[in-house]
């Protein structure tokens, strides 16, 4: 199939849409419950709120279902690649984020933003920061005629050194900006958001294709499990903007302060990534889908620790819904970016 015949499924393709629809529901359902809302806040296990904790399961479970660790043995043939974008990731890109948001969250905005408020924002981008896709790209490197067994390998690595990078990098973080962190809750997160999953995944994965072939696993088994991810996201928006209403209406140019320094931040990760990469001799394959998982972000991991850690109604949980926001956008326009360089890369 020739990448100009290529597309992205529907609600893909729209996500940026959906979010918008569950901005205005959940704005009108947070208006519409009043205080009576706050019950669902009060659900919660060792600060792990129980709704959103099963929602964001139903988002992750599915993402970890196309995880295949055999694929690892398959690293040596592209190790320069799988080397950089691991650079990129977590030696690099929490880094900038956190530069970023500090530059607009506490400068740029001090006129605008409490301190208080500003160090919520600037926990929900490193948040962001310190989570590398996992799921979302195999949409781009798709779109972008990217070798599909090296974004396989890429984001096998991903899944597994996030079980031992994003509680440090993201505790060195946040403890710069002076918040508190809460160690308990935090590894409670990874426990319930990536390791449960990813090994429930893995065991799915593996007694299926035993039982049915790979074959039946890639076009049957998880094609059905999209819809269930994409609604889930969709009913936790609705959750999020339930309770971030109030400051919506009354701060609504809250969204676009925080959209700006996470469009730079992902132009400029990219950015590295692109020219980087084609200085080190990657070919195109190999560039093309390890800047775009340099670039995009596992947001659903990001929601959900910002809930667990902050809370419902706290400003780092809105930044990582923006983040989910202006995902599809910016992501295609780097799509059509690469696509544009193919024949002279």
């Amino acid at each position: 199939m020739s990448n100009s015949e290529k597309s992205m499924d529907f609600f893909e393709r729209y996500l940026t849409v959906w979010v918008l629809l569950c901005i205005g529901i959940g704005i009108g359902v947070g208006y519409l419950a009043g205080d009576s809302i706050e019950v669902i806040s009060r659900w919660e296990i060792y600060k792990v709120n129980i709704p959103v904790a099963v929602l964001i399961w139903l988002m992750i479970y599915p993402m970890m279902l196309q995880v295949d660790f055999a694929s690892l043995k398959e690293i040596g043939k592209s190790p320069k690649g799988v080397v950089w974008t691991v650079i990129i990731n977590w030696a690099i890109k929490p880094f900038t984020m956190a530069f970023f948001a500090w530059i607009f969250f506490d400068q740029l905005y001090s006129a605008w933003l409490s301190p208080e408020l500003a160090d919520q924002y600037i926990a929900g981008a490193i948040l962001l920061g310190a989570a590398p896709c996992t799921a979302m790209v195999f949409v781009w490197s798709y779109l972008s005629d990217g070798d599909p067994n090296y974004t396989l390998v890429q984001v096998s690595v991903n899944d597994l050194l996030i079980l031992v990078l994003f509680i440090p990098i993201v505790g060195l973080l946040l403890g710069i900006t002076d918040i508190i962190i809460p160690w308990n809750t935090l590894a409670a997160s990874i426990i319930v958001f990536v390791v449960i999953p990813l090994v429930a995944g893995y065991l799915t994965h593996k007694v299926a294709i035993a039982k049915k072939g790979k074959q039946w696993y890639t076009e049957t088994f998880l094609p059905k499990f999209k819809p269930v991810s994409i609604s889930a996201l969709l009913i936790t928006l609705i959750l999020l903007f339930a309770y971030q209403g109030e400051r919506i209406i009354s701060q609504p140019l809250d969204i676009i302060f925080i959209a700006i320094p996470l469009i730079i931040q992902t132009y400029f990760i990219f950015g590295i990534a692109w020219f980087g990469g084609k200085w080190i001799g990657l070919p195109y394959q190999v560039c093309a889908p390890g800047s775009m998982i340099g670039a995009s972000n596992f947001f659903e991991l990001a929601v959900a620790v910002a809930i667990a850690l902050f809370g419902l109604q706290s400003g780092a949980a809105l930044v990582t819904v923006v983040g989910v926001l202006i995902e599809v956008p910016v992501m295609l326009s780097l799509v059509r970016f690469a696509n544009s360089k193919r024949a002279s890369y």
